[in-house]
């Protein structure tokens, strides 16, 4: 299924979604940022961005060769099969 150029279909929760060329999110599972609160020393809160540890990988997707972003957890499990 080709949706054009440089939008590619990616996969979260059985769901087929158009991605955006290079986001920073996984291109197995869609893990993105998520967003929290660092603390300090007197609880004082402000605001940061928990970014998953992505890895620049190549992987077979849908028969050729790409070089996508891939979090560490996906990896781990063997959930890409990568390009030799």
């Amino acid at each position: 299924m080709s949706l054009g150029g440089a939008i590619a279909p990616r996969r979260r929760g059985g769901l087929l979604l158009p991605s955006p060329a290079m986001a920073k999110v996984c291109h197995s599972c869609g893990r993105g940022p998520a967003f929290g609160h660092s603390r300090s020393h007197s609880m004082v809160a402000t605001k940061r961005r928990f970014d998953p540890n992505l890895q620049k990988v190549r992987v077979l997707d849908a028969g050729s060769p790409r070089r996508v972003y891939v979090c560490t957890r996906c990896l781990k499990a063997g959930k890409v099969t990568k390009a030799l």
